[in-house]
């Protein structure tokens, strides 16, 4: 079933980039280069998700963000140039969903879009998560969730709880660009700001413990603008 994107912004050339990746990957894009036309959109069009432009001709996004939020529950993403936490924290606290800057990675942002769907459709719409095994064996890593222990060709490594939960979401997402913010979300359980660098810093940790080596590691490797990735 194909999902309905909405897209707002001004700048034509964003725009018209965004609605290439999104249409590329199967979405239908709805695009937009004001608020007034985004809203009547809105109320005549089944929507899945929102990108919306904070600077907007008619209508800031902000505006725009609590006009939506307050008939509709789908994901919200705001899409800007600035960059000052407190403009982070008022799109969040209007109802938002995830924040990016511009300049952005056309991929980053696809990955965002897939992340929210993918969570709305779980939580919002009662749809059950998948049964998932105990344990993985990839390539001689073992990391078993009962014993919650994790051995690289039979060695056991001493990762912290954190570690193992980062490698374990890893895991369960094999073969998958994995986000640095949906990493954060799912094991911090906190709100992921783009100035983090935490799971940057834990990855190096896991990477150490692992023998890898940084620039051609074997098992946990970097999607560059995008994020994670376990083969």
């Amino acid at each position: 079933m194909t999902q309905h994107i909405l897209v707002v912004d001004d700048e034509t050339a964003i725009a018209d980039l965004v609605e290439v990746y999104l249409t590329n990957e199967g979405f239908a894009v709805h695009k937009f280069y004001n608020a007034l036309d985004a809203l009547a959109c809105v109320e005549s069009t089944a929507l899945d998700l929102a990108i919306l432009d904070v600077m907007l001709p008619d209508m800031d996004g902000f505006a725009l963000c609590r006009r939506i939020r307050d008939r509709h529950l789908f994901p919200i993403l705001m899409l800007t140039a600035r960059v000052e936490d407190m403009d982070k924290i008022t799109g969040l606290t209007l109802g938002a969903d995830d924040y990016i800057t511009k300049p952005f990675n056309p991929l980053e942002l696809v990955a965002r879009v897939k992340t929210q769907l993918r969570r709305y459709t779980r939580y919002n719409q009662g749809i059950p998560a998948p049964a998932e095994p105990e344990e993985f064996d990839i390539r001689g890593l073992l990391i078993s969730k009962s014993t919650h222990k994790c051995t690289l060709f039979g060695e056991e490594l001493p990762l912290t709880p954190l570690e193992f939960s980062i490698l374990w979401h890893l895991c369960q997402r094999r073969g998958r660009v994995v986000s640095s913010e949906e990493l954060f979300e799912a094991v911090w359980g906190e709100k992921y700001m783009d100035s983090n660098n935490t799971v940057m810093s834990h990855i190096a940790r896991l990477r150490e413990k692992m023998h890898e080596p940084s620039r051609k590691p074997k098992f946990i490797k970097t999607v560059w603008g995008v994020g994670y990735t376990i083969e």
